[in-house]
């Protein structure tokens, strides 16, 4: 009996051990149990040579530490061969599923044959994500993401995470658990904004999968301001950021003829839009806000490395 408590006691001491030193992410990643981590992302690549720029200048300032890229977009090829010569940088697949602009458009990556619940009558994915979510077959989503997945492979692409465009995938638990399966399947880390959803889309909660990554504080700005103004909303996210995982979004673009012509009749997200983000994610005071609220910059692919080892 002796022997057996004995023994019962060392289990115990041997399992509150494991327990006690499990690490959160912060921990795994090297960083203070309370760190306040935190992704730069720079949405949109590949939708038009102004972003493509954008971005690239931006990574080249370390202004950003993360970009997704936009496999059906006519300006992939240009930043496709720009992330296959810089495979350190931090690149996404963006999945895409919509086309929102008034006079720019694209399909998908797949024959129109095989996707025809995707496309409207132009041949084109839908501008809005109500017309996506009413028209879309739950297996053309798959062909179409497995598509663009492979397209960005074939490309040289060395791919961190996967993210979606306009939030399209988050459309149903049944697209949002494809979304997981397909993550999981080619080993990459998938966008998973916990705030967003409790605020959004609620009953999608109980499908978030926890063993793969739950971003807490997922920011973007969805207001346009005068651009003096343009600092204040991302000076308020940076200063009252969380310990935690955190990532803003930025919606980076020159605003040229080109952006103009773009995003015509569409100011939200449009080419003023994209060249104040760039501004401000490239300035000094940004950096500086930073460095003051003791906030550490990482990467999606810091992230995977979380989810290889663990």
């Amino acid at each position: 009996m002796k022997r057996y408590v004995c023994f019962l006691f060392a289990f115990l001491s041997l399992f509150s051990n494991a327990f006690t030193q499990t690490k959160n992410l912060a921990e795994k990643l090297g960083f203070p149990k309370d760190a306040k981590l935190l992704i730069l992302h720079a949405d949109d690549a590949g939708v038009s040579h102004s972003e493509d720029s954008a971005t690239i200048a931006a990574f080249e300032k370390s202004a950003i530490t993360s970009s997704s890229i936009m496999v059906p977009c006519p300006w992939f090829p240009e930043i496709a061969a720009y992330a296959k010569a810089h495979p350190e940088l931090d690149w996404g697949i963006h999945l895409t599923l919509t086309s929102e602009w008034k006079n720019y458009k694209w399909g998908g990556v797949s024959p129109a044959d095989k996707i025809p619940s995707l496309l409207d009558h132009n041949g084109y994915f839908y501008s809005s994500v109500e017309e996506f979510a009413k028209n879309a077959k739950l297996d053309e989503v798959e062909t179409e993401i497995r598509a663009q997945i492979e397209k960005a492979l074939s490309f040289g692409i060395k791919i961190t995470h996967l993210d979606n465009h306009m939030g399209s995938i988050f459309a149903s638990p049944q697209m949002m658990q494809l979304y997981q399966k397909v993550g999981s399947e080619y080993g990459l880390p998938i966008l998973q904004p916990a705030n967003m959803m409790r605020l959004m889309a609620p009953q999608l909660l109980p499908y978030i999968d926890t063993s793969n990554i739950v971003v807490d504080n997922f920011t973007s700005a969805y207001r346009a301001v005068a651009t003096e103004k343009w600092h204040e909303f991302y000076d308020s996210t940076t200063q009252n950021l969380k310990p935690g995982l955190n990532e803003i979004i930025f919606h980076l673009a020159f605003d040229n003829d080109e952006m103009k012509a773009v995003t015509i009749d569409h100011p939200d997200f449009g080419a003023l839009w994209r060249q104040n983000d760039f501004n401000y994610v490239t300035s000094d005071a940004f950096k500086a806000l930073l460095k003051k609220n003791h906030i550490y910059l990482i990467t999606w692919g810091d992230l995977k490395k979380t989810m290889q080892k663990h």
